[in-house]
């Protein structure tokens, strides 16, 4: 494609110099070459205008740019993030036009929402893919997890890929960085999920308003066809602008169930869904799993899926990889690894098991480094007053001092409760904490789900939550 092409897709772009042929695309100038179209954004710590002569002199054709720079081709644009989501779209031939996609925003339950659709659009015979925290999948090829939405160049190369294969549904999870960052921007949705807000990123954000506000950008009638809004959030109050559906649990709402059984391993319930009765089984545990199985059969339901694909769908999941997810019974109590880092996630957590454990309820837990300091010590605060023992242990502390992060914890969990431990090193935390099961216990391993590393001063070493408990169990045997 030429470069003009691309200025065309953007408003008030202009090129100047050469229309260079544009043969890919690239975001990096140590790995520049002949042909690419090298994007140049405003970071947070990094300016990468700085690198333009580098990318040229490793055979870059043009670049993209706010301001001109003395590179002979060049697409000057207002704003670098919107022109590079929306020339990957063009480079790829607009992939995001020829499937039906779901958008799924919220501080927490945004991975099982995904799963729970996209296992659904199975089931009603439709080709589905699905793209979040845990990687991309459709048909039988599967993408290693980047970031929660990846980036545009990447994001729509994958859309691209789904279309050519026949995908005539997605599945995305909508993080509120891409939606500040502008990633996604092309993608009008035709259904946009909320599963709920509570304290998060505020190390991005400068407070809740602009956390809100970002999410809130998904629900306007540029950028979503119909909205699947929680009548148990508040800040679902403020996503009506378009036309939607609501479900909940606690308020009245389109969309709600009826919990028949519910036990440690899941529920039985009857969905009421804008009077259409659905049967379904849930082998997940905890009655926000209810909530997000609703929001899930709303939008699914949106997308042409009955009610019978519904049941199916649903009763046939085992599960979300790392999210309060059964691993292990040991001396009979029962061992979960949840992804829950946020205190609101933790709570929801831990008050699922509350209500079915019928021993000593446990969790082991820390924070990541570098990122939202202000959450820690109501983690703390939160493990206190909902379980009967913690084990306070190190999470991803990337550049900080495991130690440091661990205190900032104790600070809001000392005041409340005297019941716990600190112990940094996260293996021999989860050792002592499976020493201390008995039966009827339940511990929580929380913070890390699914994630296979632990990442200390910019490295990510080889750690899974799941596989430390099956070697624990080894050694038991």
């Amino acid at each position: 494609m030429k470069l003009s092409e691309f200025a065309r897709e953007i408003e008030n772009a202009r090129v100047v110099g050469e229309d260079a042929e544009i043969a890919s695309l690239c975001t990096d100038s140590r790995v520049a070459g002949k042909g690419d179209l090298f994007f140049c954004l405003r970071g947070t710590h990094v300016d990468s205008h700085r690198f333009i002569d580098e990318a040229c002199k490793k055979g870059a054709s043009a670049v993209v740019s706010e301001q001109e720079t003395e590179a002979p081709s060049q697409l000057i644009v207002p704003d670098g993030r919107v022109a590079m989501a929306r020339i990957s779209a063009a480079f790829y031939g607009h992939p995001e036009r020829k499937m039906k996609i779901v958008g799924v925003t919220g501080t927490n339950g945004k991975t099982t929402v995904c799963h729970m659709i996209y296992n659904i659009m199975k089931a009603a015979g439709k080709k589905a893919g699905i793209i979040g925290t845990l990687g991309a999948e459709y048909g039988t090829r599967t993408f290693a997890p980047v970031l929660t939405t990846p980036d545009p160049v990447f994001l729509f190369s994958v859309l691209s890929d789904m279309a050519k294969d026949g995908v005539e549904v997605v599945a995305m999870e909508v993080s509120a960085h891409a939606l500040a960052l502008k990633k996604e921007c092309p993608i009008v949705y035709d259904v946009a999920v909320f599963t709920n807000l509570t304290r998060d990123h505020l190390d991005f954000f400068a407070d809740m308003n602009a956390y809100g506000a970002a999410k809130k950008t998904l629900f306007s009638p540029e950028r979503t066809r119909f909205s699947v809004l929680n009548s148990d959030d508040e800040f679902s109050r403020l996503l009506t602008g378009t036309e939607h559906e609501t479900y909940g649990l606690e308020n009245p709402a389109d969309c709600f169930a009826v919990v028949e059984r519910e036990d440690l391993r899941g529920s039985e319930l009857l969905l009421n869904l804008s009077d259409e009765l659905v049967e379904t089984k849930l082998h997940m545990t905890g009655r926000h799993n209810i909530s997000n199985a609703l929001a899930a059969a709303s939008a699914a339901r949106r997308l042409g899926a009955d009610g019978k694909a519904i049941g199916k769908g649903l009763s046939e999941m085992t599960g979300v990889n790392g999210r309060l997810e059964w691993v292990a019974s040991i001396n009979g109590a029962d061992v979960f690894v949840d992804f829950a880092h946020t205190p609101d996630g933790l709570q929801k957590s831990l008050s699922a098991l509350r209500a079915h454990c019928r021993g000593r309820l446990s969790v082991l837990f820390g924070c990541g480094g570098n990122r939202d300091s202000g959450k820690r010590a109501k983690m703390g605060e939160t493990a206190a007053k909902f379980a009967d023992f913690s084990v306070i242990t190190s999470d991803n502390p990337r550049y900080e001092d495991p130690c440091a992060i661990m205190s900032e914890i104790e600070a809001g969990f000392a005041p409340v409760s005297k019941s716990y431990v600190a112990i940094e090193d996260r293996e021999k935390a989860t050792g002592y904490a499976l020493n201390r099961l008995r039966g009827g216990d339940v511990l929580l391993i929380a913070g890390k789900g699914g994630e296979t590393y632990q990442e200390i001063m910019g490295i990510k070493y080889g750690y899974d939550d799941k596989d430390v408990i099956t070697s624990y169990l080894r050694k038991r045997l």
